[in-house]
């Protein structure tokens, strides 16, 4: 088993100490039943914060090493899309300097990881109303966009100024200015293949596994759509502490639910279980 799993996840072993917890986490993923896409929903930054009387701010920079740990232990197993749901269109409800220090913060951590981002071989892009994006923070993305453009590895999307209804609004909207141009108006019939190629997430498989930080039990208009069978994940951990074992126990976690996508399974009796995790080898 273990040879098997260091050639599959090879990548992950490098920067990982033998016999630590992180490694016995990797050893017990099955690489041959992993998610291919991964959506995280990074909550608890102000909570984290607030516990040690902290501005919000810091709770907003503490949570960016997470941010970096997750995108590349992700890279590392094979994880072949991470959509990170950083910033929500209710979000500018928020105090102007707290949204301005967001703008900041994410300038500066795409200027800082875009080495990391082409070591890694991964492909940068976002979705969401970018439009209203302040004009340096829109040329930051651009720029990070066009510069892994042909990057071959991970997709990493940030979902920024997002809403998973107005993404539905977005895409129905788009169908319907398509027919006119075409004069296929008033003929036009709606299927759902012809609205998931118009989400911002076209091209993309739908999310496997969801996760959520902070313990709160809400999807929070995070893609509505593409979540309709995906596995939920959430932890109590607060986004700032959510390490690489947390991401690993969440992989783990999913590869023991039995996805049955409304029918039936075929391995009911089966069920895939993690000897390591379930007879307590890994400490929870």
């Amino acid at each position: 088993m273990y040879h098997r799993h260091l050639a599959a996840m090879n990548d992950l072993f490098e920067v990982l100490k033998p016999g630590s917890e992180d490694w016995l986490l990797a050893e017990a993923i099955d690489p041959n039943r992993l998610p291919a896409h991964i959506a995280i929903i990074m909550d608890g930054n102000g909570r984290w914060a607030k516990r040690r009387n902290l501005p919000r701010v810091a709770g907003h920079r503490a949570g960016i090493e997470p941010v970096r740990t997750a995108i590349e232990t992700s890279a590392r197993i094979g994880i072949q899309a991470l959509t990170l749901y950083a910033f929500s269109l209710e979000n500018w409800k928020r105090p102007r300097t707290e949204v301005d220090t967001l703008w900041s913060l994410l300038r500066v951590y795409l200027r800082r990881e875009l080495p990391a981002l082409m070591r890694n071989r991964i492909r940068f892009t976002c979705m969401g109303r970018l439009e209203a994006l302040p004009r340096p923070v829109r040329q930051e993305l651009d720029s990070t966009i066009a510069a892994t453009a042909h990057n071959t590895g991970m997709r990493l999307t940030l979902a920024i100024n997002y809403s998973g209804r107005a993404e539905l609004v977005d895409a129905l909207n788009a169908i319907v200015e398509d027919a006119r141009s075409e004069g296929r108006l008033p003929d036009l019939r709606i299927d759902e293949a012809a609205i998931t190629a118009r989400l911002y997430t076209a091209g993309l498989p739908d999310p496997d596994l969801l996760i959520r930080t902070s313990g709160e039990m809400r999807i929070s208009n995070f893609l509505l759509w593409q979540i309709a069978y995906s596995e939920l994940y959430v932890t109590e951990t607060l986004w700032p502490d959510f390490g690489r074992n947390d991401l690993l126990r969440a992989v783990l976690d999913y590869q023991k639910r039995d996805r049955r996508f409304g029918g039936l399974s075929l391995n009911r009796d089966r069920a895939p279980r993690n000897d390591l995790v379930e007879a307590g080898a890994i400490a929870r």
